[in-house]
């Protein structure tokens, strides 16, 4: 049998796959999936759309997120063929080998680039006039002369520093935005963020008025009327598209069926997909797509889509996903005073824990290890109070021991 896979994502997913307990491990081979490509009937017709703020176009409302070990140029076909026109990458995925899976995607197929939506990212930690000097590495990375959309990648203090909260309403940036747009590089210009922070950047972009799109952690099961929904209802009437991602880090645990959304003829990572887009704010869910099987699922999901999901449903998953294994928080704005008072780095971690036990992402503890050693240490944080007031209640303590049983 043929088998596609990088030499670099097969190695990795082999050594997740012995020594991880990992959904990957028992989600159908990734060295059948190629094979599988064949037997996926093309679709005459993409994904339904959704208007991508004030100024973007109407895109696929489901995304397909470039970081998982299965990429590759077959399996981008598969989502080709499922309806998927929408493709996020950046510098840093597959330790900077994901943009040229794209590139030779492109280069196999160049009349779709004009069908596509595709984002990359870098990090400009010198502030945001380094994306002119950027971009076009990455352009060059991804095989195309212009990209739908250029982010900051991961925008949050711990990173780019205090002065980063002013960047989505500075001048400074505003002029970069200006630039890049004006030279047919970029299309547009925003950022990504999951840091405990996400409410006043969003807000910060609401104000500034020239962020085109941004991508957030996004939960649709946090309190409503709290700070992040002021700061999400703030950037839409900005005219903002808003991108959500980290929807699915909530559902490894759940249970794959319930009998009330049996009758809707919805799985429960199905009904999670349908929460979020339940939200006329949110344009596009971004996922990690591991494999066939949760590709077939998630488009499945997006073509059922009609309504909104009623009140009743949606307590009934945030009930089922409080009730599971939490690894990660989503969204959830309850700890953002936590995250705001001091420079632990509980996000960052429980995200790099996520990435390692569901994904088999062995660079979590690259990651891990690239913080500096003062954010890491919990010595003096009352981990049990922030679980505490966690909406959430995410087990933080639980997480950052297993953080340092895999990492340290």
């Amino acid at each position: 049998m043929k088998e596609n896979l990088p030499p670099t994502s097969r190695r990795n997913f082999l050594k997740s796959t012995m020594s991880l307990p990992v959904a990957l491990a028992a989600a159908p081979s990734l060295f059948t999936q190629a094979a599988m490509a064949a037997e996926v009937p093309a679709s005459t017709d993409a994904l339904p759309r959704r208007q991508l703020g004030n100024s973007g176009p109407a895109v696929t409302m489901l995304c397909m997120g470039g970081m998982m070990a299965a990429l590759n140029t077959d399996y981008i076909d598969i989502a080709w063929s499922m309806g998927i026109r929408y493709f996020d990458t950046a510098d840093c995925y597959l330790k900077g080998k994901s943009e040229g899976i794209f590139a030779q995607w492109l280069a196999k197929y160049p009349e779709r680039r004009k069908e596509i939506f595709l984002v990359s990212k870098d990090h400009p930690h010198q502030g945001p006039e380094q994306l002119l000097e950027m971009i076009d590495k990455r352009l060059a990375a991804c095989g195309t002369t212009y990209l739908d959309a250029f982010y900051i990648h991961g925008l949050g203090p711990r990173e780019y520093g205090e002065d980063s909260l002013n960047w989505p309403k500075s001048d400074a940036y505003k002029k970069v935005a200006e630039k890049l747009k004006s030279s047919g590089k970029v299309k547009m210009v925003g950022f990504s963020c999951h840091d405990g922070r996400l409410p006043d950047y969003l807000n910060a972009a609401a104000e500034g008025g020239f962020i085109d799109i941004i991508m957030l952690a996004f939960n649709p099961f946090y309190p409503k009327d709290g700070p992040l929904d002021k700061a999400i209802d703030a950037a839409h009437k900005a005219g903002i598209g808003l991108v959500a991602m980290k929807t699915m880090r909530s559902t490894k645990d759940v249970p794959k069926r319930l009998p009330e959304l049996d009758k809707l003829g919805l799985t429960t990572h199905q009904a999670v997909l349908h929460s979020a887009w339940s939200d006329p704010r949110i344009s596009v869910i971004c996922n990690m797509i591991d494999n066939v099987d949760q590709m077939t699922s998630s488009t499945a999901a997006a073509r059922s889509y009609k309504a909104p999901l009623k009140f009743a449903h949606m307590e009934l998953l945030r009930e089922t996903l409080l009730a599971g294994r939490r690894t990660m928080c989503t969204g959830c704005p309850s700890c953002e005073a936590f995250a705001k008072q001091t420079g632990f780095a509980f996000h960052d971690i429980a995200r790099f824990v996520t990435y390692y036990e569901q994904d088999g992402n062995l660079e979590a503890r690259d990651y891990y290890q690239a913080l500096p050693a003062s954010v890491r240490d919990a010595s003096q944080v009352d981990l049990a109070a922030l679980r505490d007031g966690c909406h959430a209640k995410t087990d933080y303590p639980e997480i950052i021991r297993r953080a340092e049983r895999y990492f340290a």
